[in-house]
């Protein structure tokens, strides 16, 4: 089924930067299309919202950009277009107000996604953008025209400019399933791997379970989903930093884990495995926790002297026994240097589906600075399809907005060039 639409501008995806890249290419008095492969938009940006949604993070500019590591340069752009705070404003004018947190990231007032996107909808109607509901592109005809496979059979269409915000690889049965890299890699877009960030990882090989990765079996049976604070946690190109985790069945997950997760995932890539280094005290000092552990403890076993003078709860002193040999624990210096340094070594980060976000994408240097593809001029790209990555808090969320619009202002600038007018 061909249907040219040789006036409009075909938008395929509809999360946060797709949707984005709408409203200013509508705003601009252009007809816009929105095309996704399920039978609504925004799917992953409402389940990331279930649990409140982290819109933004409110801390300053520069060192908002640094979250961005080594893609830092080429995000700053985006963002000293759109930042927090532009985004903050933005949802205020949709009628949902923000608040900072105790922990600097923002959310709406009520903490739910779902009227944020139900507003922004009804304004994206309202200037005439289109949606193209459970259309599943499938790349280009012969003849140029996009494909789609559609529930009536094939569709073809013919805009005069494409943009692409088709997500990573993460969540795929919200419908970023990274289908799109090869298709674009095909005809010559640079594309680095994709890969899990803010991701959990298995563990390998533990003194209590030598035979093979992951947890001892009473371990992970005793513990799993349950979270270990106050810790902090360390590893080679992450400083110390204090927070929380959780235990999984085969390793461990959280908030703690993603922010380091760049530097674990990049370590086992190069050497087959990574190690951190835990803090289970981090609020005492090493000479108190030696004293302590030396303190006698008369008929007391040593789980029960450790609760007592150290509070340590049942899964730290259940990871204690996971880690260190019988000889580590009951030698004082040794154990006490433990807890405050108590190596885990990772062995693989779980799959890229279970993961918050991906790492990898469309390389910068494959595109132009309005973010179109130099191999496909007319199709631009936007969103966490780019190659980025960043921690939780808002960042990402805030980088595809921006992405979005600054791709939109991209093809503006391309359909205003001399020979369209």
């Amino acid at each position: 089924m061909s249907s040219p639409i040789p006036d409009s501008i075909a938008i395929i995806g509809g999360g946060p930067a797709g949707l984005m890249a709408a409203e200013v290419l509508a705003a601009a008095g252009h007809a816009v299309t929105v095309f996704d492969a399920k039978p609504s938009v925004g799917r992953k940006f409402l389940l990331a919202g279930k649990g409140g949604l982290n819109l933004t993070h409110s801390e300053p500019f520069e060192p908002f950009v640094a979250r961005f590591g080594e893609r830092a340069e080429q995000v700053e752009p985006l963002l000293r277009a759109f930042d927090g705070d532009a985004l903050r404003e933005w949802a205020a004018g949709l009628g949902v107000e923000t608040f900072v947190g105790s922990s600097g990231r923002v959310f709406p007032k009520d903490l739910k996604a779902a009227p944020l996107l139900r507003a922004w909808l009804h304004r994206l109607r309202a200037v005439g953008v289109k949606f193209a509901m459970r259309h599943r592109w499938t790349g280009w005809s012969a003849d140029g025209e996009l494909r789609f496979d559609t529930p009536d059979g094939e569709r073809l269409v013919t805009p005069r400019a494409t943009l692409l915000a088709l997500g990573g690889a993460s969540w795929p049965q919200l419908g970023s399933d990274g289908a799109w890299v090869d298709g674009l890699a095909a005809r010559g877009v640079d594309i680095a791997p994709l890969q899990a960030a803010n991701c959990g990882f298995d563990v390998g090989p533990t003194a209590a379970h030598a035979a093979g990765p992951g947890w001892s079996h009473r371990f992970a049976t005793e513990f799993a989903g349950q979270p270990i604070k106050p810790v902090a946690l360390e590893t080679d190109g992450f400083a110390q930093r204090a927070g929380e985790f959780v235990v999984t069945a085969t390793g461990i997950e959280g908030s703690l884990v993603y922010a380091a997760s760049a530097a674990l995932r990049d370590q086992i890539a190069r050497n087959g495995s990574a190690t951190l280094h835990l803090d289970l005290l981090p609020q005492l000092a090493p000479e108190r926790v030696l004293a302590e552990v030396k303190h006698p403890r008369g008929s007391r076993s040593l789980s029960s002297h450790l609760k007592s003078r150290l509070h340590l709860n049942p899964l730290k002193l259940g990871l204690l026994h996971e880690l260190l040999t019988r000889e580590q624990m009951l030698d004082a210096p040794t154990l006490a240097a433990a807890l405050k340094h108590l190596p885990l070594t990772l062995h693989a980060p779980r799959p890229v589906a279970e993961a918050i976000s991906t790492a990898g994408g469309v390389r910068f240097d494959a595109m132009t600075d309005g973010l179109m593809l130099n191999a496909l001029p007319g199709v631009f790209c936007a969103g966490e399809m780019l190659d980025w990555e960043a921690p939780t808090g808002g960042y990402l969320l805030t980088a595809s907005f921006a992405s979005g619009r600054a791709a939109a202002h991209g093809a503006l600038g391309w359909l205003d060039r001399p020979q369209d007018r």
